[in-house]
């Protein structure tokens, strides 16, 4: 089954390919020839995920699904959440994004974070939503060059590496987009 994944970024393409091949063939939109950026207006993370998932359906007519993640920090009011990938700025810089947070908890006690993912699936028409949540903790500083965006700076409950520290198979059997993707595997496959 060829499924679209709603997304530019070749870090969440490999993440995902890693968790569904070979059972199914993921494509990106870039492999579609489809280099426009969609708007993610929500202020919601599922909300977002429905506007790409949406949006790739309506023009292309393809089954796909889209995520949107959030990195929810307890100290900051869940902040920056919806707004992780522009945190520092409309630029989208993961290492100015890592710098803000750093910033924001100089002196901090409370590290406390999650990483939540909302998984939008269109297939055939039809809508579904996953969802995935893993706990841990910011760093003081960052450590490993694995993953992409926050995992530098993240470490879940239980470890005592950061997700940028891990293999991907280690991060994805634990990590919040691996359990949402996992749910939409076991739906596909139920189905």
């Amino acid at each position: 089954m060829k499924l679209v994944f709603a997304t530019h970024n070749p870090g969440k393409l490999q993440e995902v390919r890693e968790l569904l091949v070979p059972d199914y063939e993921v494509i990106g939109l870039s492999e579609l020839g489809d280099h426009e950026d969609i708007e993610e207006a929500a202020l919601t993370l599922e909300g977002n995920a429905w506007i790409k998932a949406r949006t790739v359906w309506q023009k292309h007519g393809l089954s796909c699904f889209s995520d949107d993640t959030g990195l929810e920090i307890e100290a900051l009011d869940g902040a920056p959440g919806v707004f992780s990938a522009r945190f520092a700025g409309p630029d989208k810089d993961p290492q100015a994004n890592m710098d803000k947070v750093l910033d924001e908890l100089k002196g901090q006690r409370n590290r406390k974070a999650r990483f939540r993912t909302a998984v939008a699936l269109v297939l055939n028409g039809e809508e579904f939503l996953f969802e995935g949540t893993v706990n841990g903790e910011i760093t003081t500083v960052q450590s490993g060059a694995k993953g992409f965006g926050y995992d530098p700076i993240f470490s879940p409950n239980g470890y005592n590496t950061t997700f940028a520290e891990m293999d991907a198979t280690a991060k994805n059997a634990i990590s919040h987009r691996g359990l949402a993707i996992k749910k939409l595997v076991a739906f596909l496959k139920a189905h």
